[in-house]
């Protein structure tokens, strides 16, 4: 996981009121399951939690090398993670198709990336919340 730190997912909901809503997620907030199966862990006071909550459909947008991709999927709420750093809203969604992002005249050369400020209390929390994700049924 320290070694993919700054790699950052988009995930896109629209609100009740029809806006885009954007969210930069990192690898300790989601697992791909399969090839068919994403679970997310985001904060429960989110807007992005509030969208998936009430609609249920959402795109992870990602830059892989010089791939971008989007993920369409469906999701469904499950029951909160209980972490040490306090609870995180937990979906598992269902693929619906995978779209890759190229043209002829031009090459992706990044994707939004960050830097951890204290990696060494970051890293605990997220191995905490990939784990939690992978335990479930």
């Amino acid at each position: 996981m320290a070694g993919r730190v700054g790699f950052t997912i988009l995930l896109l909901t629209t609100s009740g009121e029809g806006w885009p809503q954007v969210a930069m997620l990192s690898v300790g907030e989601v697992l791909a399951v399969d090839q068919c199966r994403v679970r997310l862990a985001l904060w429960p006071g989110s807007g992005s939690t509030a969208n998936l909550s009430a609609g249920g459909q959402a795109t992870l947008m990602l830059v892989v090398g010089s791939d971008s991709y989007y993920v369409r999927m469906r999701s469904r709420r499950l029951h909160d993670l209980a972490l040490s750093g306090g609870p995180r809203a937990c979906f598992e969604a269902e693929v619906e198709d995978v779209l890759l992002d190229v043209v002829d005249y031009a090459t992706v050369t990044s994707g939004i990336g960050f830097a951890l400020k204290e990696p060494d209390q970051v890293l605990p929390a997220w191995r905490e919340a990939v784990a939690a994700l992978k335990a479930l049924p």
